[in-house]
């Protein structure tokens, strides 16, 4: 027996808790000898056609939108190590500093540098100012050529100076290592007394930025040329936008809004495959780099009947496969999916619009048997429901009050019955 008509006469009070719990767990075997091979019972829902999303689901990847391994750009000892592991950090932030000392005496020097010059430029347009006023009475114009050749002299060393200068005030500003990027940084993999070099190969400490993310997915480049031809054809049809609906691995979806990054260019000559990179919001941080995902991508709409998943079985031969009851028994239809949409197959062939389709009281069910229909209802996790039932639900209250003479029980639909049962001899 169903489970939905078991629950119906239970509330009807037309089955005592034995009964029910001997009908719950006692298989639908039993059940179906009590019939003595009459009709099965069966639930069933009424098959619509209808433009239906078409959608692809593809495994893909996750991948840091922004990914910096920090490394030192002047050597030194690791003085101190600023940031601490497991919290975010802002472009500028100091993660490491480096022993300055003799950074600090570089400058001093380069600073110094830059005095002698200048003086140095100063004494030379002296000089020149000097000839100038002399020229032509003691000065000679060797004299004065050679005096100007001496101040641009003087103030490409100047010019050299300053930017030592330069790369002093750099060098020193170096000693100070900061993240480029917002993001949370890694485990250092250094400690105060680490002598470090400049572009060393380690990295001290690797930053890496969750939100948003990317997410690389796969699709073969023959499912790709299918798909083209099927809009090509008008058996697609495209949607405004490209759909995207991210489940992660605990098969939760994603509630972050999803994009087309950058489309494939090309196939991979040892796969066959084309790639393409999508970006999420990813405000919580709930997606990590290298996590697997799934990604659903409704690419457009296509005229078809959904049929659950949970009323459907595959043959030894793999075909997918439903009941239909048709005039009081039980068919058994090959059907040709295209794709799934959230728990149901997207079916182009082998049930029609207005078919009654069996979905629950299955077991054991075999092609050609009588079956009784019952109308039910099918929720989106699977869960079958009478439609009678709400009505029942909501009339319980008034039968339960219903008045009788103390010997009638209450039906299900609010009729008295009258209990027969006497005392004695009479019949």
């Amino acid at each position: 027996m169903p489970r939905f008509a078991i629950a119906r006469l239970a509330r009807a009070g037309l089955m005592t808790a034995a009964t029910v719990a001997m009908l719950s767990w006692g298989g639908e075997g039993k059940t179906q000898g009590m019939r003595g091979g009459g009709p099965t019972e069966v639930g069933v829902v009424t098959l619509e056609s209808a433009q239906v999303p078409f959608s692809q689901t593809v495994p893909g990847r996750a991948v840091a939108f922004q990914e910096v391994d920090i490394r030192p750009r002047v050597g030194g000892m690791i003085s101190e190590v600023v940031y601490e592991y497991g919290r975010p950090v802002s472009a500028g932030d100091v993660l490491f500093r480096i022993e300055d000392d003799t950074y600090r005496a570089q400058l001093s020097a380069a600073q110094a540098a830059v005095d002698l010059a200048e003086a140095s430029v100063a004494t030379s347009q002296s000089t020149i100012t000097r000839y100038e006023r002399l020229l032509g009475t003691g000065i000679t114009e060797d004299e004065m050529a050679s005096a100007r050749v001496s101040l641009k002299q003087a103030e490409a060393d100047l010019s050299s100076a300053q930017a030592n200068l330069e790369v002093a005030r750099l060098d020193l500003d170096r000693t100070e290592i900061r993240s480029p990027i917002d993001g949370f940084p890694s485990v250092p993999t250094v400690s105060v007394g680490t002598l470090v070099t400049e572009a060393q190969t380690d990295a001290l400490a690797t930053v890496t930025r969750l939100d948003p993310i990317y997410v690389d997915v796969v699709e073969s480049s023959r499912r790709i040329g299918e798909i083209r031809n099927r809009f090509d054809s008008g058996s697609l049809t495209r949607g405004d936008r490209l759909g995207l609906n991210l489940q992660l691995e605990t098969g939760e979806t994603h509630s972050g809004e999803g994009s087309v990054v950058s489309p494939s260019a090309s196939v991979s000559t040892t796969t066959g495959s084309s790639e393409l990179r999508l970006q999420f919001d990813n405000p919580e941080r709930r997606i990590m780099p290298g996590q697997y995902l799934r990604v659903e991508m409704t690419l457009g709409t296509t005229q078809a009947v959904l049929v659950p998943q949970g009323a459907t079985s595959r043959s030894s031969a793999g075909e997918l496969t439903a009941f239909v009851a048709v005039n009081g028994a039980a068919h058994e239809r090959v059907l040709t999916e295209d794709g799934s949409y959230r728990n149901d197959w997207v079916v182009t062939d082998g049930v029609e619009d207005g078919e009654l389709l069996i979905v629950d009281g299955l077991s054991n069910l075999q092609d050609g048997a009588e079956v009784s229909t019952v109308p039910v209802t099918i929720s989106d996790d699977g869960v079958v429901s009478d439609v009678a039932q709400d009505g029942a639900d909501a009339g319980s209250a008034d039968n339960a009050t219903a008045s009788d003479d103390g010997n009638g029980v209450t039906s299900g639909d609010g009729a008295t019955e009258t209990d027969t049962t006497t005392d004695g001899d009479e019949g």
